[in-house]
């Protein structure tokens, strides 16, 4: 049974996946296709980390002191848009469009980044 106080273990799994880990996975995903890949496969997927890496700054700029300015407070509401999903699927849409241009190699990082994909879409659903 749970309670205000006590979420239930798929809804924290969702925060944590949401928060800390799915755009650091996606980060280290395009990071991979950067530098492995080839052609124009290599542009959409720089643009994904670049999208993931503010991402990532932004959530602990706070613990670092970082939490002053416009910068901070109109990053910050663009991670929280749409309850934060809308700041991680731009750059999954970047990272997937990486994945089907000429030469992109390495299809393990796509087959990754759909299993997490997956898992994040089917916690969304399930706490909504």
């Amino acid at each position: 049974m749970t309670s205000f106080f006590q979420p239930p273990p798929e809804v924290l799994a969702f925060l944590f996946l949401k928060n800390f880990l799915y755009l650091e996975v996606l980060a280290v995903l395009a990071l991979f296709r950067v530098i492995l890949g080839e052609g124009l496969a290599r542009y959409p997927a720089a643009l994904a980390l670049a999208l993931a890496s503010a991402g990532i700054l932004t959530t602990f700029a706070p613990a670092l002191g970082w939490d002053q300015g416009a910068v901070y407070v109109s990053a910050s509401r663009l991670l929280s848009g749409n309850g934060g999903m809308s700041a991680l699927l731009v750059p999954t849409v970047l990272f997937a469009i990486s994945g089907v241009l000429p030469r992109a190699r390495w299809r393990w990082l796509d087959v990754l980044h759909g299993l997490i994909l997956a898992v994040l879409l089917g916690l969304w659903w399930w706490t909504s």
